[in-house]
């Protein structure tokens, strides 16, 4: 069972990336730098969701 907060983390991750690569194309700095905001929340996001699945796993032992 994957924890909610590793598919809200992915979806973060995905669409920080899309805005950055937006931003990037566009030369938007802000919108770049809000999509790498984004992404990185997302990464963090999706290791407390890997560290809840661990000790779920644990637990079920």
């Amino acid at each position: 069972m994957v924890d909610e907060d590793r598919k809200a983390g992915t979806a973060d991750k995905v669409k920080g990336s899309i805005k950055e690569g937006v931003g990037k194309l566009t030369g938007d700095e802000d919108k770049e730098a809000e999509g790498k905001a984004q992404k990185n929340k997302g990464k963090a996001q999706d290791k407390v969701g890997q560290a809840k699945d661990k000790m779920r796993d644990k637990l079920d032992k």
